[in-house]
């Protein structure tokens, strides 16, 4: 245990954290010139594309110190993003110390604090790294003052590196063996283990990642999981190297894995306590809880044929990533699909896109939603996420919404254009905050909902690019909700419902009833495409029908002659809008999503 190191690597996106891993893993011997590649943890084809991590993982490297001791360094790479803040608390109970990465261009970032929070809030030892000193835009003392001055850390424990070039990766080990302490426990007592991660193997079934704090765990043994009260056999335990390297035990103190022939993800909750069945440890390990989604959307097959192939891709999609809730649906206009919840809108992104590349589904998705509340006057409150189940608007006294503590940093010249956005967005209680010169951090309390559409996109649009972003979840709030419905020639496509504030719903509406209008075909009859609250119509755009001109075959005489012509077409035009079926396009759902501006 003495010679035992687990630590995790935090950072704010884009900060150089899997570089700074694909460093440690060479020079730990643990891969060869021939089989490295970049980003050597990060799996997906997905994650490499876009540089971010989405899925947790843990590797031990094997060191050997400077007086020839050798130490097991477990280092648990996390997720940066804050949809997957619960996986990254986790992993963080998993460590006894962190490397807090530090861009030495951009300096301290809206997430660089969130994360120190974090780790704070575990006692874990914090250990400062400014990565990319080689850049040409590095600032290395304006790093250290943010360091000092932000962070409240000692900068001159700062260890500079740089990830890409491979400078200082020494200098990080020796940080790590002589600042972060070795795991407590007793490997007497009753196993406790906390699972961090899990995730599928299709020869396996689930392989569960966990840290031991008390016992030891071996093959053979008959584990408990202590939230779901499950009992399984222990097939395998192991060492997360590159590859899985079964091992004889997973003592007090160690990372590793286990399999027990659990057959699904989703039969294992991330942050539940392992014990052995036959001696059960008297408490779970504190700080479990149920993870729960914050943006709902529907998803559709784009051919109502292909449902049963979209059933069996969200299946195996499942199996993989357990955050992902879903349960059956349907619509008048899109037919038989899902309602999924999702842990933000990155996470939505994600899913989105894992199902049409990994899959190969073409699937329409709805208008992300979030979870409201309604007080109805009979005393009964209750939760909705689809606007199809809004509550009739005479039976509600109050209607509520979840809030959100936005942290925005960028450069203090988008002040303006930050706070018009925050406003624009229904954004109040604004505070701002100069962490550094030049430098602004900008917090809102916000309605959840105003974000969930493309405020990041906004954000990004208004700070050239050097905004960054973080939330927190508040509570909720009551406001004025209301229902706004899409109808065309008079029918609801029930698919196109929103529920927006009162304020908002005329022009979202006509945003909406504009965005069709420029998508729908044109047909042989006009198509009135209108929005409504209920039987109040707020909105109203007219797609108008082909004609043919009929007159054209008039050579003077008479006007009542093509007076005749036109009304004969006129009632031909009438009987053709009440049997003709308006098709919505694929197209349209994704427009509708738009905003005005965009």
């Amino acid at each position: 245990m003495l010679r035992i190191r687990n630590f995790s690597i935090v950072a704010h996106i884009d900060h150089g954290k899997s570089t700074l891993a694909d460093r440690l893993i060479q020079e730990a011997g643990l891969v060869d010139e021939r089989q490295f590649h970049d980003q050597m943890l990060d799996s997906m084809d997905l994650e490499r594309e876009r540089g971010i991590t989405i899925k947790s993982s843990a590797v031990s490297l094997p060191y050997v110190g400077p007086d020839g001791t050798e130490y097991r360094l477990n280092l648990i790479d996390t997720p940066g993003h804050v949809d997957f803040s619960y996986e990254v608390s986790r992993a963080l109970a998993s460590c006894e110390g962190v490397l807090l990465l530090v861009d030495a261009a951009q300096g301290v970032e809206a997430q660089t604090m969130a994360n120190l929070y974090a780790a704070m809030e575990h006692d874990l030892v914090i250990i400062p790294v400014i990565n990319k000193i080689d850049l040409a835009a590095a600032n290395i003392e304006m790093a250290k003052e943010q360091i000092e001055s932000d962070l409240g850390l000692d900068p001159d424990e700062a260890v500079l590196c740089s990830a890409k070039q491979g400078l200082g990766i020494d200098k990080i080990f020796s940080a790590i063996i002589e600042r972060v302490p070795p795991p407590k426990g007793d490997p007497e007592a009753p196993l406790r283990a906390l699972i961090f991660d899990a995730f599928y193997d299709p020869f396996r079934g689930t392989v569960v990642a966990v840290r031991v704090f008390d016992g030891s765990l071996a093959a053979g043994n008959q584990i408990f999981l202590m939230s779901s009260s499950a009992v399984h056999k222990v097939e395998e335990v192991g060492l997360f190297r590159l590859n899985r390297e079964p091992a004889k035990s997973l003592e007090a103190g160690m990372v590793g894995y286990v399999i027990a022939g659990i057959k699904t993800v989703s039969d294992v909750a991330i942050g539940d306590t392992v014990t052995l069945a036959d001696r059960r440890a008297p408490e779970p390990l504190a700080g479990f809880k149920s993870v729960k989604p914050v943006v709902f959307s529907s998803i559709y097959p784009v051919s109502s044929d292909e449902y049963e192939s979209l059933t069996e891709a969200l299946e195996k999609y499942k199996l993989n990533d357990a955050a992902l809730i879903y349960q059956r649906d349907s619509s008048a206009a899109l037919g038989l699909g899902f309602r999924c919840g999702f842990l933000g809108l990155l996470h939505l992104d994600i899913v989105q896109e894992r199902l049409e590349r990994e899959f190969d589904q073409s699937i329409i998705m709805t208008s992300p939603s979030v979870r409201y509340r309604f007080k109805l006057k009979n005393g009964e409150e209750i939760e909705i996420d689809n606007p199809q189940d809004y509550p009739d608007p005479a039976f509600i006294e109050e209607s509520l919404e979840p809030y959100i503590k936005a942290s925005i940093l960028a450069p203090d010249r988008y002040i303006g254009s930050i706070m018009k956005l925050g406003l624009e967005r229904r954004g109040v209680n604004s505070n701002m905050h100069y962490p550094t010169t030049g430098r602004v951090e900008i917090t809102f309390e916000i309605p959840l909902a105003e974000i969930v559409y493309d405020f990041y996109d906004k954000l990004k649009t208004v700070t050239q690019g050097y905004g960054s972003f973080d939330y927190d979840l508040l509570d909720y709030r009551p406001n004025k909700l209301v229902k706004v419905d899409i109808l065309l020639n008079g029918e609801k496509v029930d698919a196109l419902s929103v529920i927006v504030h009162k304020e908002r719903a005329r022009a979202r509406a006509l945003n909406m009833c504009d965005r069709l209008k420029e998508e729908l075909p044109r047909q042989q009859f006009k198509i009135a495409i209108q929005g409504a609250i209920g039987g109040e119509i707020i909105a109203r755009s007219t797609i108008s029908a082909f004609r043919k001109d009929v007159t054209a075959k008039c050579y003077g005489g008479d006007i009542t002659r093509k007076r005749k012509l036109l009304e004969k077409q006129k009632k031909g035009k009438k009987r053709m809008k009440m049997v003709g079926k308006i098709e919505v396009p694929q197209s349209a759902f994704i427009a509708v999503l738009k905003t005005d501006d965009d």
